[in-house]
């Protein structure tokens, strides 16, 4: 017999059946009794607990334990034992001791590392309950108190289940579980702490820490207390990931590399003493895979930058925006002042001090660009070393070429069998009738992979005489580079004629993609279907790799010619760049939303499809095109950082279009405007234009189209002359139906107050405006938010919850690979940090910031982070080390970025104190004066110039200095 008190008291016989117990009287008597089973509760006990007001006598006890025993039977006893009574059976027998032997031996289980056992054992305890404990006997002080007990034991059981299915790794199941619990148990430390790593192991560390700052807050609320160490270390965990983005691998190779170990050795010993080598020699010879197999050996980090889809538009920094795309690092849209450093110097300042082999990949088409790119990096950054392939020398001083020419004749043999035997199962031949099919197509491995792809329709006698056919063979030696360039040529137009007509088409139009296409854009742009596209890759007419269909260059070469030829070629271009505006539409009020980190990389893909859209639209002067493309994809290309790499085609356009925007696409103008606001002179041109634009768009209920120029035109204007009209837009969006919208205008009206020098408004703005970033699941607008409260928090002296809202800033920001950001977020993590008396924690976050600034290219953030190792310095009394540093600061940060600006001052107002501390007064009040200038020029409001960190003279002095300009 079975008894059960974890739910409504019930009792079951060996078979299964239920026994009928009678009323709620005799049900809480025997729920009473099994609490201890076998342990005697007295009579008085008994008639108290189950009736409180004392209408239940010692007869009525009786009776009821007489009706009890007969319900059960004789297989269990309920006997009388001195001035009370006892129920015999074993603790097994009881649901309830069932459950806590079962729990605590899933609980050993999980300390010993057994997960899999623990989690059985756990789940079979957990399911034995059937709802409250003792649920009869509400009003019972020994029930409650034993259903107290077992509730926790209960709670505790379910964290032990849930750690050991994490530990099995089934993360994304226990995520939904674990958030109602911590919904029902906010201050059960170990459930935030298990959601937290939940969270984490899905990709969720801005998730995770949002947890931790409400557990925080539970906490402080509730208990007045402060997280438990472990939670606190949990936090410091999620913390440690490295935003920085890995740079580009060279692409994924699905067939086996023959013929060139001899060669990948010299190309690898010969860049341990050059450090620029060219690999020269025509198409399909093998150059491109010769470096993909030479980078694996010859360096521990590689940057693989692909050139071939490259078509400068005119400024000549193609190549170098590639490069910069490969190392993943991001190009602001957002500075003001005196304009962006180029791709170049960006370029210089990110590898200046890093170990790495740069391969650029089909150089031949850009070969002045790249020459010229390739000699800049080389001179400024001495450990760097570069690896390129191209039809011709790049003509740079220093440059090694090795020449790289057909597979030798065992080895081409080797590869037409390894590639024949992947559509011909069992392929097996003569060897010497394979070797003259080789010879005849000059050994090049593009010509052998194409010809040993027709053997899934041909057979070998077939496929030579089509061959001889085709190339006219006849007895003869090897040919120079030039005729074997001939005979690929010729192979590829063999490999073409034999597809059918809807392959040749599938083909051709294919060639308008300019960094590979998914299945789906093809079969669109295309015009196909999927069995055709398997077709072309099974006639190696394509390749798939990582999800993406891609073309060869040489074949793509061939392919538009066949396009121009068909007359086509403007029609594919159309149906590409609609395509392309199609994605980037959908794609674009998913980034405003908890879905941004699945489109993001899905736009990652397709950015050089982008720019060949935008490219063609603008080159075909396709104005309302051109114009829809940059802004849907505007917010895609702030969030990334990618806005200069369409800077030109943005200005090229405005060059064509007087300041009156085109009908009906006034907004896109307006985001085209804030796109080409690289150049200096056309955004003057063109602001008043974009700015009666944007009002018209965004008056009255109706929202604009694109949310995102909204914040972007107010960061754009901060530092202008006519701020005040970008605030008066924005804030009258409070009510606006575009919830991304409200929170943007709650943001800029934090600004507002803080001009009025009003924080208390201004943190509810700025913390109004976190939250419903956050309810929106947008990591870009929330981490601004944060930044702000963070350093808000930090001036009026509450430098732990600072620290929290910087750490969520920096997940948040890590999520997206903002390296710049998290550098600058990580030096006012340090500063906060300083401020509480932590200054080796603060060191340790300043020298991380400088690292990531260096490996970002942002010099700005890389002073900023000198300064606060140079305040560090000078707080331990080493003043020629803090004047060192304060000094490589000050020639890093950027006078005219206003997000610099205080970091300038207190550069300035370190190198004064490092005067004043060696008794140098002139030069320290030199030094001041140049701090309150600075401070000045910014448009500080005095107040916020305590948020510095400053002494109180100091800061005095400045505030004063504000008031009076």
């Amino acid at each position: 017999m079975r008894f059960g008190i974890l739910g409504e008291t019930r009792v079951w016989r060996d078979d299964g059946t239920e026994v009928p117990l009678g009323g709620p009287a005799r049900r809480a008597l025997l729920a009473l009794l099994l609490i201890r089973p076998g342990q005697v509760v007295s009579s008085d006990r008994l008639i108290e607990e189950i009736d409180p007001d004392g209408a239940l006598s010692a007869h009525a006890l009786q009776s009821q334990v007489s009706r009890l025993r007969t319900a059960l039977g004789p297989a269990a006893a309920i006997e009388r034992s001195g001035a009370g009574y006892r129920v015999v059976v074993t603790d097994d027998d009881v649901d309830a001791c069932r459950f806590e032997r079962l729990a605590g031996q899933g609980r050993t289980a999980l300390r010993d590392g057994e997960a899999e056992r623990a989690v059985t054992l756990l789940r079979e305890a957990l399911d034995l309950w059937r709802g409250p404990a003792l649920a009869e006997l509400t009003e019972s002080e020994t029930a409650q108190a034993a259903a107290m007990r077992l509730e926790e034991l209960r709670l505790a059981a379910l964290e032990d289940r849930i750690e050991g299915e994490l530990r099995l790794g089934e993360h994304r199941a226990a995520i939904a579980e674990l958030r109602e619990l911590v919904g029902r148990h906010p201050l059960r430390e170990r459930l935030a702490g298990l959601l937290m790593r939940a969270l984490s192991a899905e990709g969720g560390q801005a998730e995770a820490l949002v947890v931790f700052e409400e557990s925080r807050r539970h906490l402080a609320e509730e208990l007045g207390a402060d997280p438990s160490p472990e939670l606190v270390a949990l936090h410091r965990e999620l913390l440690s990931v490295d935003p920085s983005p890995s740079p580009a691998a060279p692409p994924a190779q699905l067939t086996s590399f023959v013929g060139r170990d001899e060669e990948v050795a010299e190309v690898a010993g010969l860049l341990r003493v050059a450090r620029l080598v060219t690999l020269l020699g025509p198409g399909g010879v093998g150059k491109t895979r010769l470096s993909v197999e030479v980078a694996g050996v010859a360096a521990d980090e590689v940057c693989f930058v692909e050139l071939a889809a490259l078509a400068t538009p005119g400024d000549g920094a193609g190549p170098a925006r590639a490069v910069l795309g490969a190392l993943g690092l991001r190009e602001s849209g957002l500075q003001v002042g005196d304009g962006p450093r180029t791709p170049v110097d960006r370029l210089i300042a990110a590898l200046s001090h890093r170990v790495l082999l740069l391969v650029l990949d089909n150089c031949e088409h850009v070969v002045e660009e790249a020459a010229a790119l390739a000699a800049r990096l080389l001179a400024a950054c001495p450990w760097l070393r570069v690896l390129a392939t191209s039809r011709e020398p790049l003509g740079v001083i220093g440059e090694h070429l090795y020449q790289v020419r057909p597979l030798d004749g065992d080895a081409a043999v080797r590869l037409f069998a390894d590639r024949a035997r992947a559509v011909r199962r069992g392929f097996a031949a003569d060897p010497r009738r394979v070797r003259r099919v080789c010879a005849a197509l000059d050994d090049l491995p593009l010509a052998v992979e194409l010809a040993a792809a027709r053997l899934r329709s041909l057979d070998l006698g077939e496929l030579e005489g089509r061959l001889n056919d085709r190339l006219a063979i006849a007895s003869r030696g090897s040919r120079p580079a030039d005729g074997r360039h001939r005979t690929l040529r010729s192979v590829v137009a063999w490999s073409w004629d034999m597809l059918t007509e809807p392959e040749r088409r599938a083909a051709r139009r294919f060639t308008v993609f300019a960094g590979g296409a998914t299945a789906e854009s093809a079969r669109q742009v295309c015009g196909t279907d999927a069995e055709t596209l398997e077709s072309l890759a099974d006639k190696s007419l394509l390749e798939v790799s990582r999800g993406r269909y891609r073309m060869l260059e040489t074949i793509r070469a061939y392919g538009t010619e066949r396009l121009d030829e068909a007359g086509d070629r403007e029609t594919a271009l159309r149906a590409h760049a609609r395509h392309v505006l199609e994605l980037v539409r959908t794609a674009d009020p998913h980034l405003r939303r908890a879905e941004q980190l699945e489109w993001l990389p899905l736009l990652v893909a397709e950015h050089e499809n982008l720019l060949a859209a935008v490219r063609w639209a603008v080159e075909a002067r396709e104005i309302a095109t051109a114009l829809e493309l940059l802004a849907a994809a505007s917010a895609y290309l702030w969030i990334r950082g990618a806005s200069a790499a369409v800077a030109p085609y943005a200005i090229g356009l405005l060059g064509a279009l007087d300041d009156t925007p085109p009908d009906g696409l006034g907004e896109e103008y307006a985001t085209c405007v804030l796109l080409g606001a690289f150049d200096r002179a056309t955004w003057l041109r063109h602001r008043a234009a974009a700015d009666r634009a944007l009002a018209a768009a965004w008056s009255g209920d109706r929202p604009g189209r694109y949310p995102a120029a909204l914040l972007t035109w107010m960061m754009r204007n901060v530092g202008e002359s006519d701020a005040q009209a970008a605030f008066t837009l924005l804030s009258a969006q409070h009510d606006s139906p575009e919830p991304w919208v409200r929170a943007v205008a709650r943001f800029v009206s934090g600004f507002g107050a803080l001009d009025a020098r009003d924080v208390a408004p201004a943190e509810r703005e700025f913390g109004a405006a976190a939250e419903e970033f956050r309810v929106l699941g947008d990591r870009w607008g929330a981490a601004l938010t944060l930044d702000m409260l963070a350093g808000l928090a930090g001036g009026r002296g509450d430098h732990a919850r600072a620290i929290a809202l910087t750490d969520e800033a920096l997940t948040l920001s890590g999520r997206l690979g903002a390296q710049e950001d998290a550098a600058d977020l990580l030096v006012n993590r340090g500063d906060y940090l300083a401020a509480a008396d932590d200054a080796q924690a603060a060191r340790a976050d300043y020298a991380k910031a400088a690292d990531l600034a260096r490996r970002a290219g942002s010099t700005t953030c890389l002073g900023a982070a000198l300064r606060g190792l140079g305040d560090i310095a000078l707080r331990k009394g080493d003043l020629d080390e803090a004047e060192r540093l304060y000094t490589e600061a000050a020639e890093r940060i950027d006078p005219h970025w206003i997000r610099s600006l205080g970091n300038r001052v207190r550069t300035l107002a370190g190198l004064g104190r490092v005067a004043e501390a060696r008794g140098d007064h002139a030069t320290a009040r030199t030094r001041y004066r140049e701090a309150a200038e600075a401070a000045a020029a910014s448009g500080s409001a005095p107040d916020a110039l305590r948020l510095l960190g400053l002494p109180d003279a100091l800061s005095d002095a400045l505030a004063e200095a504000v008031s009076r300009r």
